[in-house]
């Protein structure tokens, strides 16, 4: 186990624990996964007509200490519509919009279309958080819901899933609507491509989906599969919130973390921590991980590789939303008998002590990747070499051989990433490198001012169109 630095008392670190644990803000949830070519995009739109829609591009420009981009969004009225309130990746975005724009003085509601009754411990408290900040929260299915929608400024849909509050709640009033609707959607699945979701879509002010292959993934199948065409769609790259980057950058804190994680973990300081960091599902790919892991272990034994001591550490656990999935992959760890170099985390709000504890992340989603994948980008604050999948966002993140080594989805994925997972154990110099790159790339595209800029043009884009149309 790792020992406290010299001059450190055990009092102080816990009280360093404490403090940076509490100033993690939503962003850096675990479960955050929306997750596609190489195109680089930050601030000012380069416009690409097609014959079905326009897909507006950001490209770089540099961002200096001006006001804030969203400062325009001064009492205007925005209604965030969810379609769930949970720890997963669309709605602790949506959530994050909201605090931007209170920050910049708009009056915003918040609600959520698919709500139990029952009382939930996760859903209290990220209201609560939002209450906290200013942002009303009203019942979806109230009346107060309908006349917030007809007097705002803007609607925010957030998800496809998030559709079908339109039909339900506004009815009659939904052709009022959607000329100020901006739809933020996140997935990448197929079974998200069903007409009671999206038909409004083609009369909607605008789409905003995170990444270049995810817009172009809609585009087509929204063509090919429903007969629809996609709005004005804008595709907006993500960035790393302030609170992450504070942390990231504050090399005491990292040291803190570092120690206090990997003594949890009974992982040495001079140990290899190789991490994915995701909800625990078979698209995520956190089966295929353990698989590479072991057989990076073997290439290691037969090569007679001198390595230092490698461990695997999957965090995201679940055992009650993924008890099949979850029991499969203890038992491949206890039948490789690699009980002692595998560790599994409960899923958590705060990843940064994660990232600051490991070397390497792993970002192995599956079929057609991550829309973005928010962990990447956060990985890449702490200077770590990403190991990702070429499919979906990951490939507008990494850049391969340079920030991360990317590998194939599924089976075929398998050796390459065990070669990966040995090549950065054995060359420090070229992990170090790469996580300094990786920092670099950040720097320059994906901080919460980059998002915000990013936003703020699209934001404007829409309620200009939303004025026109309605004739004020």
């Amino acid at each position: 186990m790792a020992k406290p630095s010299v001059g450190w008392n055990n009092t102080f670190q816990k009280r360093w624990i404490l403090m940076l644990l509490a100033i993690f803000s939503i962003s850096t949830a675990i479960v955050i996964v929306i997750r596609a070519s190489s195109v680089s995009c930050d601030p000012q739109f380069e416009r690409t007509t097609t014959t079905d829609n326009r897909i507006q591009v950001p490209t770089t420009t540099q961002i200096g200490n001006v006001k804030d981009p969203l400062s325009f969004m001064k009492s205007k009225l925005v209604l965030l519509v969810s379609h769930e309130l949970s720890l997963s990746g669309g709605p602790l975005l949506l959530m994050e919009l909201a605090f931007l724009l209170r920050s910049v003085g708009a009056n915003v509601v918040w609600i959520t279309n698919q709500k139990t009754s029952e009382t939930d411990e996760v859903v209290y408290s990220l209201e609560h958080k939002m209450l906290h900040r200013g942002v009303q929260v009203y019942s979806a299915k109230g009346q107060e819901a309908v006349d917030t929608a007809l007097k705002a400024d803007l609607v925010v849909l957030n998800t496809a899933v998030a559709g079908k509050w339109l039909d339900a709640i506004l009815k009659d009033n939904v052709p009022c609507v959607l000329p100020k609707v901006l739809w933020w959607i996140h997935e990448m699945r197929g079974h998200y491509f069903k007409v009671e979701y999206v038909k409004h879509l083609p009369l909607v002010a605008g789409a905003m989906i995170d990444s270049h292959t995810t817009a172009q993934y809609w585009k087509n199948r929204t063509r090919e599969r429903l007969g629809i065409k996609m709005p004005e769609t804008y595709v907006v790259h993500l960035g790393n919130s302030k609170e992450l980057m504070s942390v990231a950058e504050d090399s005491v804190a990292k040291r803190v973390l570092r120690e206090h994680v990997r003594e949890s973990l009974g992982v040495r300081n001079e140990d290899i921590l190789f991490a994915i960091i995701n909800s625990v599902s078979r698209g995520k790919g956190q089966d295929l991980f353990l698989r590479s892991f072991y057989e990076s272990l073997q290439l290691i034994q037969d090569q007679k590789l001198q390595v230092p001591l490698m461990h695997a550490v999957i965090v995201g656990s679940d055992m009650n939303a993924q008890t099949k999935f979850e029991t499969e992959l203890r038992t491949f760890v206890t039948e490789k008998k690699i009980q002692d170099r595998v560790h599994f985390v409960n899923k958590t709000l705060t990843v940064a002590p994660y990232l600051a504890a490991i070397d390497v992340l792993v970002q192995n989603s599956q079929a057609r990747g991550e829309c973005f994948g928010r962990i990447t980008i956060e990985a890449m604050a702490f200077q770590l070499p990403v190991l990702g999948t070429a499919a979906g966002g990951t490939t507008e993140i990494v850049v391969n051989g340079s920030t991360g080594l990317l590998h194939p989805t599924g089976k075929e994925g398998i050796a390459p990433l065990a070669k990966s997972i040995v090549k950065l154990a054995t060359h420090v110099e070229r992990r170090l490198t790469m996580g300094k790159k990786g920092y670099e790339r950040v720097k320059e595209m994906f901080m919460e001012q980059h998002m915000s800029n990013r936003i703020a043009l699209v934001l404007t884009d829409v309620l200009r169109k939303s004025k026109t149309h309605l004739g004020s």
